[in-house]
């Protein structure tokens, strides 16, 4: 059976603020840990006002004290914004203080814009040309129990062994993947384009290691459910206008929804907006779980990465019950 996750980013409401964005991701674990979702995961993101976990590691910690035993992870951190050593002391202490649950998804994007990267004030070891080294390093802190070759040792980090995956949108992600022997989460819940050719690189180039012995993939994907498509559809245009403004490079809160909002777009938005969403489940029980299940057909993915972009928290939760009781059967 496909396992299930949450991918969250924290979402800051209008009319809301930071502390209630991450009351709420506390209090979307704590369900997710009592439906059964495999994972917890929390992304980087920075100069976003609509999202708050952009101290992943903090949040992380955050949600795994609100919780007893459902995986808590980043998903990811942009590992070009950060020295390794920092993310291995990090992502070490994490696993110190919840032991057997802590993951940690890298990323080559910077999360932001130029100016932001800037103002991370990361010099040019930080590029995502060094990506793969940076990726080889963090490893080595964080599975060598005494000092490495540079004669540095990750403390807390060393020894902890905390597993790794590899998030990517294209081809270059599936194969530095592949190369390491890592789990592999692909973003096709905002870009789906290379979805296939992704996942056929990843398993055919699949190099077993310490870590994994097969391949394992993880796919994004979209999820909004209601009591009928119409309603669903409501819901999910907070998220649609979030994706418009964004694109539009007018970053915000998450807003509350409105009626006829797909319906009020021009035909280049409209296009735009289905692309990003083609990997989605927006609708009641029935049509989330025709699209589900065809999605998991169609990719044979070992577990889905659910995003649920709903203004209303209620509604929110509702809609990762509905997604557990499809998988469930």
């Amino acid at each position: 059976m496909t396992k299930l996750s949450v991918l969250d980013l924290c979402p800051v409401n209008e009319g809301d603020n930071v502390a209630v964005a991450l009351a709420n991701s506390a209090a979307l674990a704590v369900k997710a840990e009592q439906l059964g979702y495999q994972r917890f995961w929390l992304a980087e993101h920075h100069n976003m006002p609509g999202i708050a976990s952009a101290a992943t590691s903090v949040v992380i910690g955050h949600v795994a004290a609100a919780t007893t035993k459902i995986r808590v992870g980043a998903g990811g951190v942009m590992l070009p914004n950060h020295s390794p050593l920092v993310i291995a002391e990090q992502y070490g202490t994490l696993e110190a203080l919840f032991p057997g649950r802590i993951d940690l998804g890298l990323g080559r994007a910077p999360g932001g814009d130029q100016a932001t990267l800037h103002a991370l004030r990361r010099s040019n070891s930080g590029s995502v040309d060094n990506f793969p080294d940076d990726v080889l390093e963090l490893q080595r802190y964080l599975n060598d129990e005494s000092a490495g070759a540079n004669g540095i040792t990750a403390t807390p980090g060393a020894g902890s062994k905390v597993p790794l995956w590899i998030l990517g949108s294209s081809l270059y992600g599936a194969q530095l993947a592949a190369k390491l022997g890592l789990p592999y989460a692909f973003a096709s819940h905002f870009a789906p384009q290379l979805l296939e050719q992704a996942l056929a690189v990843y398993r055919r180039d699949f190099k077993p290691s310490a870590q994994l012995d097969k391949p394992y993939v993880m796919l994004g994907f979209n999820i909004c459910g209601s009591d009928t498509d119409a309603a669903a559809e409501y819901l999910a245009s907070s998220g649609a206008q979030a994706i418009r403004n964004l694109r539009y490079g007018r970053p915000a809160k998450l807003p509350p929804p409105v009626d006829g909002f797909v319906q009020s777009l021009n035909p280049m938005e409209r296009t735009m907006l289905n692309e990003m969403r083609r990997y989605s489940a927006i609708g009641s029980m029935e049509t989330m779980r025709r699209a589900m299940n065809d999605f998991i057909a169609k990719t044979e993915a070992d577990e889905l990465m659910l995003a649920a972009h709903i203004y209303d928290q209620d509604a929110r939760h509702r809609s990762y019950e509905m997604a557990a009781e499809i998988i469930s059967g």
